[in-house]
């Protein structure tokens, strides 16, 4: 199974960027998306597969905040 959770790309270098995932920053290929800064991206086994909308990305990222908060809880 893959779980696919946005991350906002902070830094281009070529076909290289650096991608944050709430915090955590992770360099990623851009070869197979065409992304700017401040985009929001899927990445899979370290490649960004698609671009996402900014507002589907940080509803999403609430939802994986309040799955984080419940099973914290659990």
């Amino acid at each position: 199974m893959c779980l696919a959770v946005p991350g906002k790309v902070v830094e281009i270098k070529e076909k290289i960027g650096v991608v944050d995932f709430s915090g955590i920053k992770r360099e990623v290929r851009l070869d197979l998306v065409d992304v700017k800064i401040g985009d929001y991206v899927i990445v899979h086994t370290g490649f960004a597969i698609e671009k996402m909308d900014e507002k589907d990305a940080l509803e999403s990222l609430e939802i994986w905040k309040e799955i984080l908060k419940i099973q914290e809880d659990y």
